[in-house]
């Protein structure tokens, strides 16, 4: 025993001088020297710890006013890196900042809360405030400015026939990709009213691009559009253009898709052969049409009649059950304490106020039979308001009509009590809980 004692005694100190897990941060703004207004911009933030995570980082909330902030999603980008002659493993963090107005912006410190392996507990750190300065673009005005690196408009045209005809339709459909933009900034488009087609615009597809290690390097819309066709003739959908802004130069471009010319025959379904010829092959010389819709009218005509007839006892005790509910719905109702409250009610608003509904509903709630047995347990405040009435109402003084509105006025009080004092009951005699 003295022997573990020692041991134990020698093995302290080393166990005391164990060192906790070195964490650094490290973040970045990319690009480094600013952006245009309605361009964006990611701050990357790396998370660095010398041994693991065992749990996901605490990222804190970054609010840029006059700018769109796009938090760091769920995915992040492993590191490896060598710093003073150590091996770092690490996580790396996007935030997207898309400004809106020309201005200086001043990015605060962020604290992140990370979790390394063989540590104590959770570890905080900060990371260093950052700015940059956000430039106004050349002729932008009040519009909307879609600022990126690169964008490709493209259109896909989907006909329902071809050649098309009256009553065909043809979908056009739309899609916006744009490197260095987000996905919730890029303008719809704005598809017109031809005349000779209706016009029916779908939802549009907004996502983000992802660059499949965690990142955002842009967004991507998808918009359709479709036309059915009214008449026949010529019809033109006419091109669409769509205004951009370089990011790295500042000038503004314009991207577009064609116009699309559409003609329409007039005419009716074809069948592929002759059903006439077939049957005159057939031997079958004439045929009746019946029209489908006057067929079906019949048919349902027949079955409302053979129901109607077979189901007329089926009617008559359906009727009698309906007609014997009501009456206990509303018997119940004249029978419930409800329906006396309101009697109570209307007949203390009358002159000479009346006291049946009162006494009716006293009895009907709480069982008791006279007012001096309700009013023994009401509180002392709402029970000097009921005796002040009745001494008002049975007293040798003329009646009051004050005592009267303050009966009513009390009556809400009076209606509460009586619960509270159901619940208390009901709660008294009620069961234990079941998990205290």
């Amino acid at each position: 025993m003295k022997r573990w004692l020692a041991w134990l005694l020698l093995c302290l100190p080393v166990l005391g001088l164990a060192a906790e897990p070195e964490v650094r941060v490290q973040n970045r703004l990319v690009p480094a020297d600013g952006v245009m207004v309605g361009g964006s911009l990611n701050m990357e933030v790396d998370l660095l710890v010398d041994t693991w995570f065992t749990a996901a980082p605490i990222l804190p909330r970054l609010d840029l006013p006059g700018a769109l902030v796009n938090a760091p999603g769920g995915e992040a980008q492993h590191l490896t890196q060598q710093q003073d002659g150590k091996t770092f493993f690490g996580l790396r963090f996007t935030y997207q900042i898309t400004p809106q107005v020309a201005q200086r912006f001043e990015i605060p410190a962020l604290e992140f809360q990370v979790q390394p392996g063989q540590a104590s507990g959770p570890m905080k750190l900060k990371s260093q405030p950052l700015g940059f300065t956000a430039k106004p673009l050349a002729g932008a005005g009040d519009e909307h400015r879609l600022v990126a690196n690169s964008l490709d408009f493209t259109q896909e045209i989907q006909r329902s026939h071809d050649p098309l005809r009256v009553g065909d339709s043809i979908t056009r459909r739309l899609e916006v990709e744009a490197e260095g933009a987000q996905a919730m900034l890029l303008p719809p488009p704005q598809f017109a009213e031809v005349e000779g087609l209706k016009r029916y615009v779908q939802t549009p597809k907004v996502q983000p691009i992802s660059d499949g290690r965690g990142g955002i390097t842009g967004g991507a819309r998808e918009d359709s559009v479709t036309y059915v066709i009214d008449k026949p003739g010529e019809h033109s959908l006419p091109a669409i253009e769509l205004k951009w802004w370089d990011a790295t130069t500042g000038e503004a471009q314009t991207a577009s898709v064609p116009a699309v010319q559409l003609t329409a025959e007039q005419g009716t379904y074809q069948a592929p052969f002759s059903i006439s010829q077939d049957l005159r092959d057939l031997g079958q010389k004439a045929r009746v049409k019946i029209a489908g819709h006057w067929l079906l009218l019949c048919v349902l005509l027949v079955l409302v009649a053979v129901l109607a007839y077979f189901g007329r006892p089926w009617y008559r005790a359906a009727l009698g059950r309906l007609r014997h509910w009501r009456l206990a719905r509303q018997r119940a109702r004249l029978d419930s304490a409800e329906h006396a409250w309101e009697l109570a009610r209307r007949q203390l608003a009358a002159r000479p106020a009346q006291l049946g509904g009162l006494y009716l509903w006293v009895r009907r709630s709480t069982g008791d039979r006279t007012l001096s047995d309700f009013s023994r347990p009401l509180p002392d405040l709402i029970a000097n308001r009921l005796l002040a009435f009745f001494k008002s109402r049975f007293g040798a003084e003329q009646a009051d009509s004050q005592a009267v509105a303050d009966l009513t006025e009390a009556l809400p009080d009076v209606r509460r009590a009586v619960t509270a004092r159901k619940q208390a009951v009901r709660t008294r005699h009620g069961l234990k809980p079941l998990n205290p």
